[in-house]
């Protein structure tokens, strides 16, 4: 196998990503994808159409949003019943800040490590 050349290195560079995941202990953790699905039930106000968007069955999303309303001591996802479309799905206040503080600590973790990443990508056989 050859090494890559410097311009392969800089695509690589381009693909590389930094993925936070934070476990509290006991089999409890967030990480990008229950964010995504918090972000993408704000932005469709449905479990089942946040889990299509991210190629998984109403069962999982519902799971996983079940296991993140047990972990935290406020629920994040909150059920709306009524009305013509019969209700939807909201992200609490609760839900709003857990997005929020994952998004700001993995701006911050991505901003720390950025010049290492690069490193470990230039040292990536391509």
């Amino acid at each position: 196998m050859g090494r890559g050349t410097a311009k392969q290195a800089a695509k690589a560079a381009d693909k590389t990503s930094l993925h936070l995941r934070i476990d509290f202990g006991d089999g409890r953790s967030i990480g990008p994808g229950k964010i995504r699905l918090l972000e993408l039930i704000n932005e469709t106000g449905s479990i089942s159409a946040a889990g299509r968007a991210l190629e998984m069955s109403y069962r999982q999303a519902w799971l996983l949003v079940d296991e993140l309303n047990r972990m935290f001591k406020d629920p994040v996802v909150s059920a709306q019943t009524g009305g013509g479309g019969g209700g939807g799905t909201v992200v609490t206040e609760a839900g709003n800040t857990v997005v929020r503080l994952y998004r700001d600590m993995e701006q911050r973790a991505y901003g720390a490590s950025t010049s290492d990443v690069r490193a470990l990508s230039r040292l990536i056989v391509r």
